[in-house]
């Protein structure tokens, strides 16, 4: 992954943004929308919102007078491939270690 994943990991780090992100999940809404489904004013959802967009993990765009943010599915399949190839590579190492112990 040539991006690096600490943005998408403090944006990850916050109770509400994981909701809002699996809500989103679920299909497009606005702030506005967000703001009725969860316990959270709308003000707040537009600044998680905004971490998230610059996280690369939502985008947003104008519709009218309104604003729909959608969750983009592509970005958290690329964390998920990197945190499973870290996985195996640790797996690996692990296994090494074992076979040396039992030498």
């Amino acid at each position: 992954m040539t991006t690096t994943l600490a943005p998408v990991f403090a944006a990850l780090g916050d109770d509400t943004r994981w909701a809002v992100l699996a809500r989103l999940g679920e299909g497009p809404a606005s702030a506005s929308a967000l703001a009725r489904e969860l316990p959270v004013s709308r003000q707040a959802i537009v600044k998680h919102l905004e971490v998230l967009v610059a996280a690369g993990l939502v985008e947003s765009e104008r519709r009218g007078r309104e604003v729909v943010h959608r969750a983009l599915g592509g970005r958290l399949s690329d964390v998920a491939r990197e945190l499973d190839r870290i996985g195996r590579t640790w797996d690996a190492r692990l296994a090494r270690i074992k076979a040396l112990a039992e030498e």
